[in-house]
């Protein structure tokens, strides 16, 4: 068995002075390795929206009635707090497992080789978003659950889900320009779907903070907005992502485009179709909060799966091999050239 090698002091300065660079410098992981890194943050930020609403829906978003507390004289929940305490306070301890999580991710891209400051850097962005929610999470708790703070906690949210699918996409490919799998039409239609996507949660934001499920057993505060009106508002733009979404699945198809846009696009429909199910259910059911948490799992994956859809138009080579074949698509009007 090979010895751990002693530290020095030398070592141990270096090790507090700088301790990414220091675990850089004696280890490497591999490929795999920064990948499931990458993945655990990105689960794990979905994990917290699932938690998060089931805060909210329990009636526990006060189970904790202060911050960073969780009473005046408690830094931890009591037993007389019962079941909403340890529901709100064991939702702000998976707080610290997402910070491990990106922890882990930040770690593993310092320490691949070659060194990728862009890959780092996106895991240093989840890890201030992480940060700048928690305290935002905080405020939600001290100003009563007021809507509009918990529409942004959950839009902060989404972004972390944002910056966490993009470096996990990133750990899977090189550092070469991106070259486009597709001609400009199908990335203007593209970005058009990402756009209404990002409306339909926005409004979806809307119709929680206007919504029968306030977050706690007491009278919270509610948007002034009809919530039914809110309700069908977001339904709308809901059929217009799908609508876009197999527009685009027919247009690819037609144009015989790669592989990796078409898988996509059509995984994006099938996660849309059951989230519309489960959305027109909990309409005509009254809301049933199991529905409503599958709801909140369900809008996460969908953001998700735009996101791997429009990440999917472009390509990036190890620089090792070369590029594939530049592709014409006529019925785009447009064709694929090589990196830009």
């Amino acid at each position: 068995m090979e010895r751990v090698p002693n530290l020095t002091r030398a070592d141990a300065v270096e090790a507090v002075r700088n301790p990414l660079a220091f675990i850089a410098a004696r280890w490497t992981p591999t490929p795999r390795t920064v990948q499931r890194a990458a993945l655990s943050a990105l689960v794990m930020a979905v994990v917290i929206v699932v938690t998060g609403g089931a805060v909210r829906l329990t009636g526990s978003g006060l189970g904790c009635p202060t911050w960073p507390k969780c009473t005046d004289d408690s830094l931890t929940a009591t037993s007389a707090m019962g079941f909403h305490g340890a529901i709100e306070f064991g939702n702000r301890m998976l707080t610290y497992v997402l910070c491990a999580a990106v922890g882990w991710a930040i770690i593993a891209a310092r320490s691949e080789k070659p060194y990728r400051r862009s890959l780092t850097r996106l895991g240093w962005a989840q890890f201030w978003i992480v940060m700048s929610n928690a305290i935002l999470g905080g405020i939600v708790v001290l100003v009563g659950l007021n809507p509009y703070t918990v529409a942004a906690h959950f839009v902060a949210t989404t972004a972390l889900i944002t910056v966490a699918a993009v470096m996990w996409q990133r750990t899977r490919e090189g550092d070469t320009a991106p070259r486009p799998l597709v001609g400009k039409p199908v990335q203007q239609l593209v970005w058009f779907m990402v756009a209404a996507a990002a409306l339909l949660i926005l409004v979806g934001t809307v119709v929680t903070g206007a919504g029968p499920h306030a977050g706690d057993s007491s009278e919270v505060e509610r948007m002034p907005l009809d919530w039914e009106t809110v309700s069908k508002v977001h339904a709308v733009l809901a059929w217009i992502v799908v609508s876009l979404t197999f527009a685009l699945w027919f247009i690819l198809k037609a144009v015989d485009a790669p592989a990796g846009p078409l898988h996509r696009t059509r995984d994006l429909f099938l996660v849309l179709l059951s989230q519309g199910v489960i959305g027109y259910v909990q309409y005509f059911t009254d809301l049933p909060e199991f529905l409503v948490g599958l709801h909140m799992l369900g809008s996460a994956l969908v953001w998700i799966g735009v996101l791997r859809v429009l990440l999917a138009l472009r390509e990036r080579s190890d620089g090792e091999s070369p590029g594939v074949p530049a592709q014409s698509y006529a019925a785009t009007g447009s064709s694929v050239t090589g990196p830009s």
